[in-house]
């Protein structure tokens, strides 16, 4: 009885506390998640972070003002000037509605939080649960150990902690745990044919579509795979299960958000989902008819099946190419031809291909937003094809997948992260589950030696009693006992050759366990240097180091405040679009445009005028009922992202739908150049006078600090704008335009005796000129 219990108690401790123990580490990945998202927070201040965030904060306290309802229906007259934006009709509503549903539950419980804390922690919060989601999602590939493992990658990733400090509020905060439970449940469905999996699959990919326009990612990631296992011989009835009610279900709840609504079955990027979906019904019925009639009839309905499957099929795809060819993009949008063609958007929409996260990235871009991952993956693709499951094969298509778009545009390195870390949690999993098998199998071989040894002794030197003195009943059990104990060792020495050959000498698995945790440990300092000092500080607040100390440069909320306290209600103040939704979240003023940079001519109108002289963009503006202009200048702190560095885009944008505006004008032998070299165009554009206005008079000199050189107009006077307002560190300036001359009575009185048609023609000259040419 001792003997047995011994053999049971390892196994039933392991199951008893094995759940808990990996509970209790689930735990601590998503407070190391959770936490290591604060130091934007601790080292300097509860604050929103970029830009986008401020018009998604000003949108959820819209939300818990004003109710649901009233959300759906607001037109913004402060954006976009004079055309306004119906918000409700074109947002993704998801991380609203989160955040909303957050501060109305601690509300609830009595926890009177801000809209804006909660706001601020949305994301950190979320960056748990996508920990959490990645260990179900590995955990259905590869067990519990590469779940764990992944988990505490992801908790840690710095392309994920990019997008998921504490401030952070944007439409990633939340997209990320979203397309991961995604993925989570469509495996799940696979690897169970649960109807149930299959609903909650569709549900999940519904809040991925309320939050992030990548969801497209994934209603075509998805039929590729499905399309994979049909031509791999691979079908099943659980494929389909996990595929059609994500199709139709999915569909169907895609469109009822208001920013979808009936795209989500009319633009090319959903085609793909419908022609899987009828192939997959193709197959399904080929695979049924088959267990039900004989090899000979099978063969008739088959080719029956076959071609009526082709028929419907050419008649869909003949129905889409219609549809497609009536649209000049071929039914994709803007951003996805730019994924499809790296060239596309600087060819014909540069509005997109000026945006520095629509870039392609280096390669030191790679290791600094997922560092080792980046050599653990290759080891991940080889032990998901021992063995190739469904699994196993989505998360390579994954992986292959985002590997290429983020080559494209370095914002979906985002997309990367969870691909990279599921495969390198897949990667360290086996390696430590070989190493630490092999040093298991090596000390039980040398106590297997040791025991052999110590018996050969003990029988040498112990007296052997005569055989005569034993009964004849022992001598023939001990004989039974040993023909036993031949046959039972025959099968566990092959066993034991067979592991044999599957582990390493126990010095190099010592060697190779320490490497791998130095690996680790390199791994974790890194994140934690990212996390602290590259994606922690917001762009609203700017810091440096010197000789002197830290240095904070506080200018945006300087400015944004003195547009709050020093002028109307109603005025109009233009800026380039980056600055549009800082300015009406921060100032409360209406801007002219922002960065939702739907509408390209309303953007190209306020490049036009940048680049244009100051007479002929007071004109656009005044026509704008524009006030006030805004410009970002760096080059006396050394702030590379200023206009001067954007002034060429506005040039190509303004150009694209003005032609009088045309980019050679403003380069000297095809550089863009500020200093005496510069081109006359490029002296008297408005965007050069409004930011070296009176810059010569802080060293007297007028060196720009990031371009590096000296300005090549040093001293002018403003004729239609005046300067009202600097900061500190001169990196916002305001201008506010000048009325326009009062005309003296004696004069006009005279003219008119005099001249009065002239006059008049005069007048009609100046009505019928448009201010953009």
């Amino acid at each position: 009885m001792a003997a047995s219990s011994d053999t049971v108690t390892p196994s039933s401790l392991r199951h008893a506390f094995g759940n808990v123990f990996s509970l209790f580490i689930l735990i601590l990945i998503g407070v190391l998640a959770f936490s290591i998202r604060l130091f934007s927070v601790i080292k300097y201040e509860s604050v929103i972070h970029e830009f986008d965030p401020y018009f998604n904060y000003r949108v959820t306290q819209f939300l818990t003002k004003n109710g649901i309802y009233d959300f759906w229906n607001w037109f913004d007259d402060r954006t976009w000037y004079p055309l306004g934006r119906v918000i409700g009709g074109t947002v993704y509503p998801g991380l609203t509605l989160t955040a909303g549903t957050l501060w109305w539950i601690l509300n609830s419980l009595n926890i009177p939080l801000s809209v804006e804390t909660v706001c601020v922690f949305t994301a950190p919060t979320f960056s748990a649960l996508a920990a959490w989601a990645t260990y179900l999602l590995t955990k259905e590939v590869k067990g519990t150990g590469a779940g764990l493992t992944a988990a505490a990658l992801l908790a840690m990733v710095p392309s994920y902690i990019s997008r998921s400090v504490a401030g952070s509020y944007d439409n990633e905060a939340v997209a990320i745990f979203a397309l991961i439970f995604t993925f989570y449940l469509y495996i799940k469905t696979l690897n169970t044919g649960s109807l149930f999996y299959a609903t909650l699959n569709a549900l999940a990919y519904f809040y991925m579509v309320c939050s992030w326009g990548g969801y497209t990612f994934i209603i075509n990631l998805i039929p590729m795979h499905a399309l994979l296992c049909i031509v791999t011989g691979r079908y099943s009835p659980r494929l389909y299960i996990a595929y059609a009610p994500l199709v139709i279900l999915g569909t169907l709840l895609a469109a009822l958000v208001p920013v979808v609504g009936f795209n989500a079955v009319m633009t090319s990027e959903h085609f793909a989902s419908f022609l899987v979906f009828l192939i997959l019904n193709v197959v399904g019925l080929v695979y049924y008819i088959k267990g039900m009639l004989t090899p000979k009839m099978f063969k008739v309905a088959v080719t029956l099946v076959v071609s009526a499957g082709l028929i419907v099929c050419c008649a869909v795809v003949a129905v889409l190419v219609a549809l497609v060819a009536s649209s000049p993009t071929k039914g994709w949008s803007g951003r996805s031809l730019s994924l499809l063609d790296p060239t596309y958007a600087s060819k014909y929409i540069p509005i997109i291909a000026s945006v520095s996260e629509h870039q392609p990235p280096t390669w030191p871009s790679y290791f600094m937003d997922i560092n080792v991952l980046a050599f653990l993956v290759p080891a991940g693709i080889i032990a998901c094809f021992l063995p190739l499951t469904d699994a196993s094969s989505f998360v390579i298509l994954y992986l292959v997948t985002s590997v290429y778009f983020s080559g494209v545009m370095v914002r979906l390195m985002l997309v990367l992260a969870p691909a990279a870390c599921i495969m390198s949690g897949i990667a360290l999993s086996s390696a430590f589950g070989v190493f630490t098998r092999s040093i298991k199998f090596a000390s039980i071989g040398k106590q297997d030696d040791a025991g052999d040894i110590g018996n050969g002794v003990t029988q040498n030197h112990v007296v052997k009693p005569d055989r005569n003195e034993e009964p004849p009943k022992e001598k023939a059990s001990r004989k039974k006992k040993k023909e036993k104990e031949n046959v039972e060792k025959a099968p566990t020495a092959t066993k034991k050759s067979e592991r044999r050959l599957l582990i390493l000498p126990m010095e190099a698995s010592v060697v190779a366990i320490l490497l791998l945790v130095l690996l680790g440990a390199f791994y974790v300092v890194h994140c934690v240097w990212a996390a602290a000092e590259a994606y922690s500080a917001p762009s609203i607040v700017l810091t440096s180091q010197s000789h002197d100390g830290l240095h904070v440069f506080d200018d945006f909320r300087e400015a944004y405040a003195w547009l709050s306290h020093n002028t109307d209600v109603d005025d109009k103040v233009a800026s380039w679009w980056d600055y549009g939704y800082q300015t009406t979240a921060m100032a409360n003023r209406t801007v002219i445009v922002d960065n939702n940079t739907w509408n390209n001519t309303h953007i190209a109108t306020v490049g036009t005028a940048m680049s244009s002289p100051e007479k002929a963009a007071w004109e656009i503006f005044n026509s704008l009922d524009v006030k006030y202009v805004l410009v970002v200048f760096g080059g006396l702190v050394g702030y590379p992202s200023d206009d001067i560095n954007k002034f060429l885009w506005m040039v190509r944008i303004g150009g694209g739908v003005f032609p009088h505006i045309k980019e050679p004008d403003y380069l000297r032998d095809g550089q863009y150049r500020i200093d005496n070299m510069a081109t006359p165009t490029m002296l008297n554009c408005l965007m050069y006078k409004l930011s070296y206005y009176r810059f010569v008079e802080t060293d007297g000199k007028g060196f720009d600090r990031v371009r590096r050189t000296e300005i090549g107009k040093k001293h002018f006077k403003l004729t239609h704008f005046e300067e009202v307002f600097t900061t500190h560190h001169w990196m916002v300036r305001i201008y506010k335009l000048k009325p326009p001359k009062n005309r003296l009575r004696g004069k006009t009185k005279k003219s008119k005796s005099q001249k009065p048609t002239s006059t008049i023609s005069k007048r009609s000259a100046t009505q019928k000129k448009n201010p953009w040419q």
